[in-house]
């Protein structure tokens, strides 16, 4: 859903001179720019978050032999896509704060939304297959160091996990094909295919119905299985003896059903918001779209801190709090 921002006279004659390669304006934040300034602090703290607590997650991992597990080789794959995430939209929305440079060319464009995109079905996959471990170590836990090996974590995070980018590029490829006509102005200050499809001035049928069928095959199914794995945890959970052990078990999916949540609940928003808010305000389109790329990269390294009682340890070593056990931390 464009947004209606004026146009500089420099940047309509640079878009025509691109042609081929044509150059779309991203608004950024339209009604808000006499207070830009102040916006750029949160954006800047999230963005300070997300970087380094998961490239904290991923050192801390790497260098504590500890934690070469299978789960912890999952939590990695978590970090890397959300820091992945995070460095795809950080040049265009640091851009417009720092330079106010609100052009992008084309291609560009193209190469930020297989980013975005790729990395969000990445983050869809690992927190599938993290449910699967977390549902095999609650409901088979003494065959759970059999089936889930190390060696199989990667193989098969690795096979999941390119899944989507490989979807992704034709749909991405296609966007080049597309004659583009009438004011190229985007409504965020990153590149999402749900709008730049909207842009070109031909029938764009084929990347509508492919799109939601990736959509449906990859993140929607991902959801179900996510669904159907929690319910088999809650019906293992609730045959336990005791609330105690009911209670240990599950405390042991927290962090990953923390992290499915934030994931999910803002995706399936901004994915309606697109396909059925034609109508729906700016202001909406564009805190879906931001809650869905900022927050989750900057809350699950948190969530995982907090409530992994191994990390929490390593992190009380690296403060000098050598005297605090595990224990301790509850």
């Amino acid at each position: 859903m464009p947004a209606q921002y004026p146009l500089s006279p420099q940047f309509m004659l640079l878009s025509n001179i691109t042609q081929f390669s044509p150059m779309l304006y991203l608004t950024g934040f339209p009604g808000l720019e006499t207070i830009e300034h102040w916006i750029f602090i949160p954006f800047f703290l999230m963005y300070l978050v997300a970087i380094s607590g998961n490239c904290f997650i991923l050192i801390i991992i790497k260098t504590n032999h500890r934690l070469h597990t299978p789960m912890y080789y999952l939590l990695s794959f978590l970090a890397f896509t959300d820091l992945g995430l995070s460095v795809s939209t950080l040049p265009t929305t640091m851009g417009i704060f720092w330079f106010k440079s609100r052009g992008i060319y084309f291609s560009a464009c193209q190469i930020q939304m297989f980013c975005i995109h790729s990395f969000s079905f990445m983050e869809s996959s690992v927190l599938l297959i993290m449910s699967f471990d977390r549902c095999l170590a609650i409901c088979h836990p003494l065959r759970y160091s059999v089936i889930i090996t190390s060696q199989r974590v990667v193989r098969a995070g690795l096979a999941v996990i390119f899944r989507g980018p490989v979807a992704l590029v034709p749909l991405v490829v296609l966007l080049k094909t597309f004659p583009y006509c009438g004011p190229r102005v985007l409504s965020h200050s990153f590149c999402l295919h749900q709008e730049v499809i909207h842009l070109a001035c031909t029938d764009t049928s084929f990347n509508n119905l492919y799109g939601l069928a990736v959509v449906v095959f990859t993140m929607m199914l991902d959801l179900v299985l996510i669904a159907l794995s929690y319910g088999v945890i809650l019906r293992t959970v609730a045959r336990l003896a005791s609330q105690e052990e009911q209670l240990r078990a599950f405390q042991t999916c927290t962090s990953h059903l923390c992290a499915v949540l934030i994931f999910f609940v803002p995706m399936v928003g901004l994915s309606l918001v697109h396909r059925f808010g034609k109508h729906v305000p700016l202001a909406v389109h564009l805190l879906m779209a931001n809650v869905y790329l900022f927050v989750p990269p900057m809350l699950n390294p948190i969530i995982y801190s907090i409530k992994t009682k191994e990390i929490r340890h390593v992190i009380s070593k690296l403060l000098g709090l050598r005297k605090v056990s595990a224990e301790s931390w509850g």
